[in-house]
């Protein structure tokens, strides 16, 4: 697939963003005022940015009021409908924190569970589509909960929950890794099946291309990543968004503001690592409309 820019910022940012919010939420870190604002500002502008970022991938932005009513077929406007009630949710319950110094624990567990429905939602967009046989499998909404979980847990500084969370997020992308390049092997479509040529068995090649030109389908769909490329952007993914974080959490410190410092880099070094699992995760995304381009 191609890796548009604000899909990748999308998924990226909004995954940070709400889970900031599951945490804040179940009252991790339990702060209230001016330093509860911080947070919020931080959750919130993650979020409702990443959720921004995704209209300028839609060919008419102006109708994505639309998608909310198709709520029982789509997973798009689940997702839409959960992130609306999550952000209203854990607005209230931010109010609270921020003017009254008080909290709601029943709000915040529900803003929690929606913040966390919202990334599961978004999830099941890839996840659903069939003709995608690497997004078409259970560890995708798997790889998108535990990423939330690590960087929200990072980023409400709950340094000793991140590093478990962090080593169980990069023990499922190497997993959704090595299961994802069978993927599309294992879903049986071939040339075959794609032009409608031939029996059962039968073996094709492409002797010309179906057109001349390029199309909608050859920029959208058909992306084609080296090997050795691949390879080495998922040892960058891997160190930078989870074994170089782990390291920095933890690494022996007596001074409060090198610690704090060191915990700063960690959430860098994370972000910038899963904006590179991000782009993997849409450019080795294979579509099968390739087979009939010949392009697989």
């Amino acid at each position: 697939m191609h890796p548009a820019p604000s899909v990748i910022l999308f998924t990226t940012l909004s995954g940070f963003g709400f889970g900031l919010l599951v945490f804040l939420g179940l009252g991790y870190p339990g702060v209230t005022g001016w330093m509860a604002f911080v947070f919020y500002a931080i959750a919130y502008g993650l979020a409702v940015g990443g959720l921004l970022a995704s209209t300028f991938h839609l060919g008419r932005p102006e109708r994505a009021l639309k998608a909310f009513r198709q709520w029982t077929t789509s997973w798009l406007s689940r997702e839409g409908i959960c992130a609306i009630a999550a952000l209203l949710v854990m607005g209230l319950y931010a109010f609270g924190a921020i003017f009254m110094d008080r909290t709601w624990p029943a709000l915040g567990v529900i803003g929690a569970v929606l913040s966390l429905g919202t990334v599961f939602t978004t999830s099941m967009i890839y996840c659903q589509l069939k003709t995608v046989p690497r997004w078409n499998m259970p560890l995708t909404p798997v790889v998108f909960l535990s990423f939330s979980l690590a960087g929200g847990a990072l980023l409400a500084g709950q340094e000793s929950l991140a590093i478990w969370l962090l080593l169980i997020a990069g023990a499922v992308q190497l997993a959704y890794w090595w299961q994802g390049d069978k993927a599309f092997a294992a879903s049986g479509t071939t040339m075959a099946s794609a032009t409608g040529l031939g029996g059962d068995g039968a073996t094709l090649r492409a002797f010309e291309p179906p057109h001349t030109g390029s199309n909608y389908l050859l920029r959208e769909f058909v992306h084609v990543v080296g090997r050795k490329h691949a390879q080495k952007l998922r040892a960058i993914a891997l160190v930078m968004g989870f074994i170089l974080p782990v390291l920095l959490l933890v690494l022996p410190v007596d001074s409060n503001l090198v610690k704090h410092l060191m915990a700063a880099l960690a959430v860098v070094a994370h972000m910038s690592g899963v904006a590179v699992s991000r782009w993997l995760f849409f450019a080795q995304a294979e579509h099968v409309v390739g087979l009939y381009y010949g392009k697989r």
